[in-house]
């Protein structure tokens, strides 16, 4: 659709609705993404992410260093066989984790820590909706800053609600998950209204990919923090690092490009002009009953859901499989534990940057690009997650394979993990906010799942969990292949968009 100044807007409701390419923004001179505010708006939401992820995860490593494990109760029947033998030397494994002098643990049993460690998801589902609703209609500054912050704040007390008592603890993470909630939905709704169409990919992936980053250094450093000053610092050095980071996301980003004071004239009008009206917030109506009845939304609701019982079941399981079969020591399991999030931060890059070219060149349509990428990371993925389940006790095979599963998956970032914004810009958080809500029941049912399937310890059992990710990855990929849209939906544009199209049409027929 023409805006003023021969400027085109993708996100504008179409004067063809069978078109499925949309046109490219026409301008004189598009404003370099180096050291402008959107790309500085990216890298700071890197860094969120990652602090996020560090918050999320670091309670899962430091669990081993809480709990006393000199005097666990014994199973009944406790004669284990180890599936892979024990490397050279270390048939003496068993002590506990040593802390330093004057560092509590605690007698929790196996299904204490597991409420304790889910008790976050319980939290995070309740603010998935509100949070993304909230940040569509007043901008999603706030809510991402206040997400953080409130989580980081929340962490600082994690030693002395340990202290108090597992109930304590329970409700501590609980309330961390309460907030930290809001924040995916709150970037989704920021870049509805600063990511012009063209740069949407590698905007998105860079800031998504600090989740990545996040666990990439949060589990190998939380192991080593754990060892060297004891588990409460890794609280005090995730909360303290929260906190550090609120202040300079509140003295540096604005809810939208217009009332960004340090942004050019030449930037602001560009993000305007290419956005166009969906760049504003909704009202306080939403259609609720077409988002209902829109196979696209379901198409994503559907696709996450399979996809993030993948990473969920790797995200908590993974350290108990290097563990228990593998038998890596406590260093190792870190780093390798961490290896497949930092192939999956550098390739969520790439995708980005490859699917924005092959948006910006007219290769494909924004459609056709989204379901390419969806395809190729959740095929690739399922192969190599069938791979690791054969690949037995051999050390190099299981890590490759994990870490080339993880990898290559992750260019779905590019194609379902964005595709909110492309249906519905305006609604873009809460859509955001509901297909995460979805999304995140498989990170309460994976672990049980694979706790279920692992009882015995045994290699037939995970082949079970890594058959069952990968064919849940294969159903996702065939669901959105079907399914799966790029264009606006006609319940996604407002009334004053489709008069304004209407205008632009009958100009358009006088000339």
């Amino acid at each position: 659709m023409p805006l003023t100044n021969g400027h085109y807007s993708i996100n504008s409701a179409p004067l063809d609705e069978s078109e499925d390419i949309e046109p490219l923004i026409e301008s004189d001179a598009v404003p370099p993404q180096c050291c402008s505010a959107r790309l500085n708006l990216a890298f700071l939401m890197f860094l969120g992410f990652s602090v996020v992820y560090g918050l999320r995860v670091n309670l899962s490593v430091a669990m081993v260093a809480m709990v006393n494990t000199t005097d666990p109760e014994p199973s009944q029947n406790s004669s284990l066989i180890n599936a892979c033998p024990l490397p050279a030397g270390s048939e003496n494994t068993s002590d506990p984790f040593l802390q330093p002098k004057g560092i509590p643990q605690y007698p929790w049993d196996s299904e204490t820590q597991g409420w304790m460690l889910g008790a976050f998801f319980f939290g995070y589902l309740c603010t998935q909706i509100p949070g993304g609703y909230l940040s569509d209609h007043y901008g999603g500054r706030i809510f991402l800053g206040l997400g953080v912050l409130g989580t980081a704040a929340l962490t600082l007390l994690t030693p002395l609600a340990a202290k108090m008592g597992s109930y304590w603890l329970f409700a501590l993470r609980a309330l961390e998950g309460f907030g930290e909630g809001v924040t995916f939905p709150a970037m989704m709704s920021m870049w509805a209204r600063w990511a012009p169409p063209l740069e949407r990919s590698r905007l998105m992936t860079l800031s998504g990919s600090g989740g990545n980053f996040g666990a990439f250094v949060a589990l190998p450093l939380t192991g080593y923090v754990c060892q060297t000053l004891g588990w409460p610092a890794v609280f005090y050095l995730c909360g303290g690092a929260g906190c550090l980071w609120a202040v300079f996301w509140f003295a540096f980003v604005s809810n939208d490009p217009r009332t960004h004071r340090r942004i050019s004239k030449e930037e602001r009008d560009y993000i305007i002009n290419s956005i166009g009206p969906q760049g504003t917030g909704h009202g306080w109506s939403v259609p609720v009953l077409h988002m209902l009845l829109s196979a696209p939304l379901w198409a994503i609701i559907i696709t996450q859901m399979c996809s993030n019982w993948s990473y969920y079941t790797l995200l908590t399981s993974l350290p108990t499989y290097m563990n228990d079969i593998m038998h890596f020591d406590i260093k190792s399991n870190g780093f390798l534990s961490a290896l497949p999030y930092l192939g999956a931060w550098l390739f969520s890059m790439l995708s980005g940057v490859a699917a924005d070219s092959l948006i910006e060149r007219k290769v494909f349509s924004i459609t056709v690009v989204r379901k390419l990428f969806t395809l190729v990371g959740l095929l690739s993925a399922a192969a190599f997650l069938v791979a690791v389940s054969y690949a037995g006790c051999s050390h190099i095979l299981t890590v490759t394979f994990l870490t080339l599963s993880t990898t290559i998956g992750a260019t779905t970032a590019s194609g379902v993990y964005m595709n909110q914004i492309d249906i519905a810009p305006r609604y873009a958080g809460l859509l955001l906010g509901i297909t995460n809500t979805f999304g995140t029941i498989p990170g309460i049912l994976a672990p049980i799942a694979t706790g279920y399937f692992t009882e015995d310890r045994t290699l037939a059992g995970w082949r079970k969990v890594f058959w069952l990710a990968a064919g849940l990855h294969v159903a996702g990929a065939l669901v959105f292949t079907v399914f799966g849209s790029g264009k606006v939906q006609p319940w996604a544009v407002a009334e004053e968009d489709g008069a304004e199209a209407e205008k632009d049409r009958s100009r358009s027929n006088s000339t």
